[in-house]
């Protein structure tokens, strides 16, 4: 059976960053935003046990350097679409951990008001257009959003998020060769974790290398090692400059995802020399020891930067346990953008019309009788 890893083989494995690199506050700034990222979703993880978070949750541990590279790529004023593995993504983009952690518990001052939950979280503020629990949803989405910036003549970028599982849908391959033929400003990138759910890549791809699908499309491609957040960062800055240029582009990066696909599933799909394989290639880990050997990062400075990852994710919640509940009767709110004639507020249970006004002779007839 073919390995379950996210690991390419060494004739297909990706190339690490060359280039000077950037200066050594910013890698420490990378490894810092990692290990936020990783103490937020264990927290969450955490919660998801005690029955704070409802339905299902899905985390980026193991991702973490494929998360910062991509968003430190990413101007201000792009758009960012994920799938429902977003937490990470959302964090980068600057959105408050103590809303993002309120959201997962269903709170009112969630990011989402409470009623998106772990996987559809959106911030118009922060560009971030949502995650998707459909698979794929929001390809087409995302693509629409390139064709405005390029009608409008804007400068923005769209960067649209997906696991490899997403590359068999039509939508990707329609919505890829609609961007192709326009020109459109669109970074797609597939975060190759070597698992659809359970099933390898393998598996289920006849071409494993994902990222040449786009060379049916005529569309520039790369494959960039995962773990390795300069490495990520690089890729997806010549990615952005190509759609920026008119000429779409899709990403791949290879990152193994430590945990199931979601926080209830044991990934028993793994063996144990599997497992410990993705342990032994903690992208956090390894990036500290690189920074060990530049002279950046000291025993003491990673145990400054743990302990504040871990009592920002206390406090997020903390937060998230203080909010109060969303009001039933702001479920419908914000279902449209703008009012929509005959907009249905019926919640479960209610007629779905009103009973008719019985004549007050009815009524008086049955209570004196």
């Amino acid at each position: 059976m073919p390995p379950t890893t996210a690991t390419p083989s060494k004739s297909r494995r990706p190339k690490k960053s060359t280039a000077s690199g950037p200066a050594p506050d910013q890698l420490l700034d990378l490894y810092r935003r990692m290990a936020h990222i990783r103490r937020f979703e264990e927290r969450a993880a955490r919660a998801y046990t005690e029955a704070k978070v409802g339905g299902y949750c899905h985390l980026n541990l193991g991702e973490e350097a494929t998360v910062v590279g991509l968003m430190n790529a990413v101007r201000p004023d792009d758009y960012v679409f994920t799938n429902y593995r977003e937490h990470g993504y959302a964090l980068s983009r600057g959105i408050a951990p103590e809303r993002l952690m309120a959201e997962l518990y269903g709170r009112a001052d969630g990011v989402s008001k409470g009623w998106g939950g772990s996987m559809h979280m959106f911030d118009v503020d922060a560009r971030f257009m949502g995650g998707y629990g459909i698979v794929g949803g929001q390809i087409p989405l995302a693509t629409g959003a390139a064709l405005a910036i390029d009608y409008r003549g804007g400068s923005e970028a769209v960067v649209c998020l997906m696991g490899d599982g997403t590359t068999n849908i039509g939508a990707f391959h329609e919505s890829l060769n609609i961007a192709a033929l326009w020109g459109l400003p669109i970074v797609y990138v597939v975060v190759n974790n070597g698992l659809g759910m359970g099933t390898t890549v393998e598996m289920s791809s006849a071409e494993p290398e994902l990222y040449r699908r786009a060379s049916s499309y005529r569309m520039a491609s790369a494959r960039v090692d995962g773990n390795d957040p300069v490495a990520v960062q690089d890729a997806a800055q010549t990615a952005l400059e190509s759609a920026r240029a008119g000429k779409p582009y899709l990403l791949e990066t290879m990152s193994g995802r430590l945990k199931g696909h979601s926080v209830v599933d044991p990934a028993r799909y793994r063996t144990r020399e599997e497992a410990e394989a993705l342990r032994d290639a903690d992208p956090i880990a390894a990036f500290g020891v690189r920074l060990r050997d530049l002279g950046i990062l000291t025993d003491d400075i990673a145990t400054q930067i743990d302990a504040e990852a871990l009592a920002a994710a206390t406090a997020a919640a903390a937060f998230a346990d203080a909010s109060p509940h969303p009001d039933v009767s702001t479920l419908f709110d914000h279902t449209y953008a703008t009012p929509v004639p005959n907009d249905s507020r019926r919640l479960p249970g209610e007629a779905l019309f009103p009973a008719a006004p019985r004549p007050a002779a009815s009524v008086l007839a049955e209570v004196t009788a």
